[in-house]
C-alpha cells in the first residue's frame, strides 16, 4: 500500500495526503456508482427524482449522490389469495382461494404508477374473486372452474395492465362447501345412481322379453326347437350331480286323452 502511495505520488506529483483521501473515496464510491444486474432484473434509473428509464441487464454505472436506482424482477413471481367467504347467485354459503401468476412487463410504470405493486396486485385479485363468484351458481362453480379461471384472469389482467403488470394465469385451488351442502350432494348423488340402477334393469328386463317372444314366434312356427331345447335341458340336468331327477313330459303325449 505504502509503495502504491509513493508511485502515484510521483506520477501525478501531489502529496501522500491528497492520495490517501483519493483511495478512501473511491473505496466508498465505486460501489455505489456500479451496477451488475442479471438477465432478469431492470434497473429503474432516477437523476435527481426524475425518471430516467429502465436500464439492464449487464453493467450499470451511476452518477454518485445524483443517480438512485430501484431494481426490478421481471421473473414470474406468485400471490396466494386470503381465503374468501363468498355466497353464490343461489345462495350457498363457500369458501374458496385461489392463485394469482403475474410479471412486470414495464419496469418503469410499475415503479412510478403503483406504490407497492405485489400489494396492489393482491388487493385487485381479492375484490374480483369475490365479485365473480358471487355471481356464479354453486353448479358452474364446480364444473366450470377452468371458464371460471378465464374469467378471473381476463379482470384482473385489464385492471393492473395501466402499471405495467401482466397477469398469465389464475386458478381457483379449493372450494369449500358446508357439511349441510355436503350431505345434500351425497342423497341426491345416491339417489342418482339408484334412478341409473333401475332405468339399467329396466332395459335388461325389456330386451330379455322381446328375446322371449322372438323365441316363442320361433317356437311357434318350428315345433321342432321345443324337443331341440327339451333334449338340452335334459342334458343339463344328467351331468348334475342329483339324486332326485324331475322329468318332463311334453303336453302332446297327452293331446289325445284331452280330446275324449
Amino acid at each position: 500500500m505504502e509503495q502504491l502511495i509513493v508511485v502515484l505520488v510521483k506520477m501525478f506529483g501531489v502529496s501522500a495526503p491528497v492520495i490517501i483521501v483519493i483511495i478512501v473515496l473511491a473505496i466508498f464510491i465505486l460501489p455505489q456508482s456500479i451496477r451488475i444486474l442479471r438477465e432478469y432484473e431492470r434497473g429503474v434509473i432516477f437523476r435527481l427524482g426524475k425518471l430516467q428509464g429502465a436500464k439492464g441487464p449487464g453493467l450499470i454505472f451511476l452518477i454518485p449522490v445524483v443517480d438512485r436506482m430501484v431494481k426490478m424482477d421481471l421473473r414470474v413471481v406468485t400471490i396466494d389469495v386470503a381465503r374468501q367467504e363468498i355466497m353464490t347467485r343461489d345462495n350457498v354459503p363457500v369458501t374458496v382461494d385461489a392463485v394469482v401468476y403475474f410479471r412486470v412487463i414495464d419496469p418503469n410504470a410499475a415503479v412510478v404508477k403503483v406504490e407497492n405493486y405485489w400489494k396492489a396486485t393482491g388487493l385487485i385479485a381479492q375484490t374480483t374473486l369475490r365479485s365473480v363468484l358471487g355471481q356464479a351458481e354453486m353448479d358452474e362453480l364446480l364444473a366450470q372452474r377452468e371458464k371460471i379461471n378465464h374469467t378471473l384472469q381476463e379482470i384482473i389482467d385489464r385492471q393492473t395492465d395501466p402499471w405495467g403488470i401482466k397477469v398469465t394465469a389464475v386458478e381457483v385451488k379449493d372450494v369449500a362447501l358446508p357439511d349441510s351442502m355436503k350431505r345434500a350432494m351425497a342423497k341426491q348423488a345416491e339417489a342418482e345412481r339408484e334412478r341409473r340402477a333401475k332405468i339399467v334393469n329396466a332395459e335388461g328386463e325389456f330386451q330379455a322379453a322381446e328375446k322371449m317372444v322372438q323365441a316363442a314366434a320361433l317356437i311357434e312356427k318350428e315345433p321342432i326347437a321345443l324337443q331341440l331345447r327339451y333334449l338340452q335341458t335334459m342334458r343339463e340336468m344328467a351331468s348334475e350331480h342329483n339324486t332326485t331327477t324331475f322329468l318332463p313330459l311334453p303336453i302332446d303325449l297327452f293331446s289325445a286323452f284331452l280330446k275324449k
